[in-house]
């Protein structure tokens, strides 16, 4: 090297980067005079790349150190001065690093770092940490932060100690070699601290742990009140308590019922076997096809002769369209129930009934052809044909139990009325399949209505058929 008290011949001054090269005396002079013409006269990246001989990218990087650090961007650290930074970790760190060390002889060297990291917010690499302990005596451990696990009594504090080691950045296996105990032990401790805080720390029961039971003696109380009526099955018990909140499937309600005649001596349905027939008047759609018909309700308090429930339903939704107590069989009867269900829902396609005097009655008849209605009878002494029959069993079922109780025969309409309700707005065996959650006869029946009763003549005018005309 030159003495500087030496004058120095002078040299042209020159752009040519081989000569700058050899003229430049440190390294980080050639990397200022490769980037200065990209800096200080936006020459691009790539022209001096070309000028240069260096790799564009190598000068790309160059400039952006330089734009974002200055001059100290020229003096990177080589890879041997990267690697030996352990001379010039803090006192502190190198003082934990020992005392972790002595405490806790099991720890892995990155496990270390990562402790240092959480502490310190420094990560020294594995090689540094090892020449710190190389360079250093053992030291004997003196003291634990916390006793073994089967030492703390309380377990609010021995889960505390696990937590605060992992918040450290203990892995959960040298925890659980410094505590004594198993890896799933701090698991467990862990996992209830995420899931559930503070709450977690305390001793949980040890009981077993069952779902909510859907049975209680609430419920099984209102099926035996409900059982008081002999001939309500599982389905009815199951449409009941529905309607008031109770959701018990119809097996339960079954298993139940059971229970309670054996406890109570409760009688049950008497159920006769028979074997289901093809029906010939089923429906597609709704208010396609009605079926009317009478039942007597002998059974009552009300005088010897019996009681008349006419009633008209729906064959697709198995609704109740119209029905009413009479006592007498007589066609006025019958028009009054058909012109309450036609002035609701409209005038079905055809209507269905047996062979009664009333239902085939010219009055009748001419009431139907004026409605376009088609009337079908069912075979003599066929009474399965009939829909209306398995309305009339379930009626018998759910509102015979009650009218034989009515002293008046404004109760025995006020629980006919209930009945009716009961029965279109409580699920229905026949449509327990359906998918669009619709399950009772009304929600089937829904605000769909039938033909228009009302006939035009020919002239234009409108005029409503003599519903009552003898």
């Amino acid at each position: 090297m030159p003495n500087p008290k030496e004058k120095l011949p002078r040299i042209a001054r020159t752009d040519d980067w081989h000569t700058v090269k050899q003229r430049s005396l440190w390294p980080e002079q050639v990397t200022y005079e490769m980037i200065r013409p990209v800096v200080l006269f936006s020459e691009t990246a790539a022209e001096r790349a070309k000028e240069t001989g260096e790799p564009r990218t190598s000068l790309y990087r160059a400039v952006e150190r330089f734009e974002q650090q200055g001059m100290s961007s020229l003096f990177t650290p080589t890879q041997k001065q990267r690697e030996d930074t352990h001379r010039s970790l803090p006192t502190a760190i190198r003082e934990v690093i020992i005392e972790l060390k002595a405490e806790f002889p099991f720890l892995h060297l990155r496990e270390i770092a990562t402790i240092c990291y959480v502490r310190f917010g420094r990560k020294p690499s594995h090689h540094t940490i090892q020449r710190v302990l190389a360079e250093t005596a053992p030291r004997p451990n003196k003291h634990r932060r916390y006793p073994l696990w089967a030492e703390m009594t309380d377990p609010a504090e021995r889960r505390l100690a696990a937590i605060r080691l992992h918040a450290e950045g203990f892995h959960i296996a040298s925890i659980a070699t410094y505590l004594g105990t198993s890896r799933q032990t701090i698991h467990t401790t862990l996992k209830r601290w995420i899931e559930e805080g503070v709450r977690g720390l305390e001793d949980k029961s040890h009981a077993p742990k069952h779902p909510k039971r859907k049975i209680t003696l609430d419920s099984m109380n209102e099926i035996r009140k409900l059982q008081e009526n002999p001939d309500l099955g599982e389905w009815r018990i199951h449409a009941a308590l529905k309607d008031i909140g109770i959701k018990l499937s119809p097996r339960t309600c079954g298993r139940i019922l059971q229970l309670n005649r054996q406890l109570y001596g409760l009688k049950g349905p008497q159920k006769e076997p028979h074997e289901p027939k093809e029906m010939p008047f089923k429906a597609s759609r709704r208010h396609e096809v009605w079926t009317v018909d009478v039942r007597y309700i002998e059974d009552h308090l009300l005088g010897p002769d019996p009681i008349y429930s006419i009633t008209i339903m729906d064959n697709f939704s198995r609704a109740i369209i119209s029905s009413a107590l009479s006592p007498k069989q007589d066609l006025t009867a019958y028009l009054i129930v058909l012109y309450s269900a036609i002035r609701l829902h409209g005038a079905p396609e055809a209507l269905v009934s047996d062979n009664g005097s009333i239902f085939k009655a010219k009055q009748a008849m001419r009431i139907y052809e004026l409605l376009g209605i088609r009337k079908k009878f069912i075979k003599k002494r066929q009474p399965w044909m009939s829909y209306i029959e398995t309305t009339f069993n379930i009626q018998r079922r759910m509102g015979d139990f009650h009218f034989k109780k009515a002293k008046t025969w404004e109760d025995m309409r006020v629980e006919h009325d209930r009945w009716v309700a009961d029965y279109n707005y409580q699920v229905h065996w026949a449509h327990r399949h359906r998918e669009d959650n619709r399950h009772s006869p009304a929600e089937v029946l829904g605000w769909v209505h039938g033909k228009d009763w009302t006939p035009s003549n020919s002239t234009g005018s409108s005029t409503r058929p003599a519903l009552y005309e003898h």
